[in-house]
């Protein structure tokens, strides 16, 4: 009794070390995600693409780690340990950890800075610390440790941990310098971690060298099923934060989101608790069902509800196809095999939606696709019997060609396909249709898929796709999705994510009207308006952010005007007098420069702006770079000593005053202007709008307000004790709002 004690005793604290050291490891390489691309905001900028390079260039790592801890399987754990443990402390020479020095040139390619970056500063470490986990668990596997796939479940436990406690806890108590140090820190506790175990590992198992595989090797279309469940999810996650990115607001909170319920995921489909797993299995389609219905969708009226739901669908599939790959595990001799393929998998779905899909398609059609691709790996699992013995029956290729060919008729007659008026009543029963045909053949992967598709198409997938098939009106660049929309014959927008950044009346008589943000009472219409009167008639004039180009129409003759663009994109969609006619009716000539406006100002000469706007947000994400105290020691040096800095802070989302109040303190004089349009300035495509004033000479700032005394200029709202921003310390959780739509 006693010695079965002991060994109970044994084996416990030996699944305790072991799980330990997973865990610290995991937490650490999922720590270093969002740190690193935190760093790399001031010389990246906040594109939701940026996140998702970075994601390719840390799935491109965990498969290097993965694929060198299968290589190791070929020695002795002796030799493995020898081999790990000088890689771990070779990789140490390059803490703390943090960004190369080296900066990108204004006009750098994204697509191959930021990979290049991200591999150069924290390629080592992350390499290292990327093996961690199904290294341990081969080793967990020699020292008669039992099955090791539980130690998986524990490992995104890890991560996940590792995650949520940058946004929530290191990125609004600590600067990024304090953030690095404690990192570096954890990096050496995990170095002792890992030598514990080498040292404390059976000696039979160090010495003796890897025995003959003694389970059959699992077989190519076994390994080719793994690799395919795993891209799927993979996938997903990315799809998922490109859309909370671009539509909300860049940022550690929502970049990981996505990324710890994929980790979660992990750890419910390997845990030895099915009840989670089983859960999900069951009413995986359900989700997708409703995936489907907002997979075309504008997310404008209920973002947060369409994001929830874009949750839940990332989670439930991710936990069901991730089920499916432990129930086809291999026996543990052939685990690292089994990694392995997992992290071809998600390089596989993470190169599909950060690379190809921005070459491929002209909108996110990456989402639905991955959607019904996950509805074609499910298990089928019929709900009603009926329908299952007609599919099963002697006439069930005719049964599914009949349910298919209803499916899409129905689709057809409601994308308005048989009639230039389609009835609103005729959507709401052809939907009726597909999501009943979709029920009933739940048993059935590829007709349910077909329902799936045939749903979206219903539900704005035929708008969409009518879009991209008239030249211009779609564009897809490495920093978003742009729509150009018509509304009937008056107006035209365009559209990034969920938010407006151009609107142009199409009446001949009024193409030249500033409209939207840009109101002549507006901030920047008022400043605009100004401008003569402050600098004369030869006053220079910055712009970052072109949109649409509505500002050109404020030109002066003899003004001397630029425009700082960081996508290329928008400046083709400006310039294209098909498209929107505010540069060629207005300023032809404008100059063009492309660039971060950070980097692209940085590099250009002092005093050369009498005003400097900054409107340079995308959708509602907000480039925190852009607002720090270093931004504007830039800004200040742009402008002349009596110059005159305008910056949009219009946000759904957040409440970006007080950030902007607290840079005000460091010797700006400010004033801000609320502009809410009145009924009849909403029927010009008038928006609301707030803008900050800034400027050294308290006197343009008064001169300012004097230049149009109906239309009031108030002092900045103030939040006491708030600190300036700075690119070593931000978090906007303490600036959160309610979401309001009209703006």
């Amino acid at each position: 009794m006693s010695q079965a004690a002991d060994a109970s005793t044994g084996e416990r604290a030996l699944r305790l070390r072991f799980i330990a050291t997973i865990c610290a490891g995991s937490f650490l390489l999922f720590l270093v995600q969002p740190m690193v691309a935190r760093m790399a905001l001031p010389r990246l900028g906040g594109a939701p693409a940026v996140w998702n390079s970075a994601m390719v260039v840390y799935q491109a790592l965990l498969l290097g780690g993965y694929a060198y801890a299968h290589w190791l399987g070929r020695f002795s754990g002796r030799v493995q340990a020898g081999i790990h443990l000088f890689l771990f402390i070779a990789a140490a020479l390059t803490l703390p950890v943090g960004l190369t020095a080296s900066l990108p040139s204004p006009d750098a390619n994204p697509i191959f800075w930021v990979p290049y970056l991200l591999l150069t500063s924290i390629g080592p470490v992350f390499f290292v610390v990327a093996a961690q986990a199904p290294l341990m668990q081969r080793w967990f596997t020699l020292s008669g440790g039992g099955d090791p796939y539980p130690l998986y479940a524990a490992s995104n436990i890890g991560s996940f941990g590792g995650l949520i406690a940058y946004p929530l806890v290191l990125e609004p108590l600590l600067p990024v310098a304090i953030q690095s140090q404690l990192w570096s820190a954890g990096y050496l506790f995990v170095l002792g971690l890992v030598a514990l175990s080498a040292f404390l590992m059976p000696k039979a198992a160090a010495l003796s060298p890897p025995t003959v595989q003694e389970t059959t090797p699992p077989d190519w279309s076994i390994v080719g099923r793994w690799i395919v469940l795993a891209a799927v999810p993979s996938g997903l996650m990315l799809s998922t934060s490109l859309h909370l990115t671009t539509d909300i607001v860049a940022m550690p909170l929502l970049w990981v989101l996505p990324l710890g319920l994929y980790l979660l995921s992990f750890s419910a489909a390997f845990a030895t608790d099915r009840r989670l797993a089983d859960f999900c299995r069951r009413f995986a389609p359900f989700v997708i069902l409703m995936a489907a219905c907002s997979a075309f969708m504008d997310s404008t009226r209920f973002p947060f509800s369409f994001a929830l739901l874009t949750l839940v669908n990332l989670f439930v599939v991710s936990v069901t196809l991730h089920s499916e790959m432990f129930a086809r595990r291999p026996h543990p001799e052939h685990l690292t095999r089994f990694y392995l393929a997992m992290s071809v998998g998600g390089v596989i779905g993470g190169i599909f939606c950060a690379i190809l899909a921005p070459l491929i398609f002209d909108w996110t059609y990456e989402h639905p696709i991955l959607i019904i691709a996950a509805a074609l790996l499910l298990t089928p699992r019929a709900i009603f019997e009926s329908s299952q013995k007609l599919l099963d029956g002697p006439n069930s290729r005719a049964v599914a060609a009949a349910i298919a060919l209803a499916a899409l008729l129905a689709a057809v007659a409601a994308g308005g396909m048989l009639s230039d008026h389609t009835p609103s009543y005729v959507q709401t029963v052809s939907i009726v249709v597909i999501i009943g045909a979709a029920v009933a053949v739940l048993g059935k992967r590829w007709l349910f898929a077909s329902c799936l598709a045939c749903l979206m198409l219903t539900l704005n997938g035929w708008q969409k796709i009518g879009l991209s098939t008239q030249p211009g009106m779609m564009t897809r660049s490495y920093f978003g999705v742009y729509s150009v929309r018509n509304n009937g014959e008056d107006t035209r927008f365009l559209v990034h994510g969920t938010t407006v950044h151009g609107v142009q009346n199409l009446a001949p008589s009024r193409q030249t009207q500033p409209t939207s943000y840009y109101a002549p009472r507006s901030g920047i219409g008022l400043a605009m308006t100004a401008a003569p009167m402050l600098y004369g008639p030869a006053a220079r004039i910055d712009i970052v952010g072109l949109g649409a180009g509505t500002l050109a129409c404020y030109a002066k003759p003899g003004q001397q005007w630029k425009f700082y663009e960081i996508d290329p994109a928008i400046v083709e969609i400006a310039a294209d007098p098909k498209r929107f006619t505010f540069l060629s009716n207005c300023l032809p000539d404008a100059r063009m420069i492309i660039g971060d406006a950070r980097l692209t100002l940085a590099a250009a000469p002092s005093n050369v702006a009498d005003v400097l706007a900054i409107d340079a947000f995308s959708s509602d994400a907000v480039p925190m770079h852009l607002l720090t105290a270093e931004a504007f020691a830039t800004y200040r040096r742009h402008i002349a000593p009596n110059g005159l800095l305008m910056v949009h802070i219009s946000n759904r989302f957040l409440d970006l005053e007080p950030v902007l109040a607290a840079i005000a303190k460091q010797g700006w004089a400010s004033a801000a202007r609320d502009y809410d349009p009145t009924e009849a300035e909403r029927n010009l495509n008038y928006s609301h709008s707030l803008w900050i004033a800034f400027s050294p000479d308290q006197q343009v700032i008064d001169r300012l307000a004097a230049s149009s005394p109906a239309d009031k200029w108030r002092p900045i709202g103030a939040r006491r004790d708030f600190k300036a921003w700075t690119d070593d310390h931000a978090s906007i959780l303490s600036i959160l709002k309610p979401y309001k739509r009209d703006q």
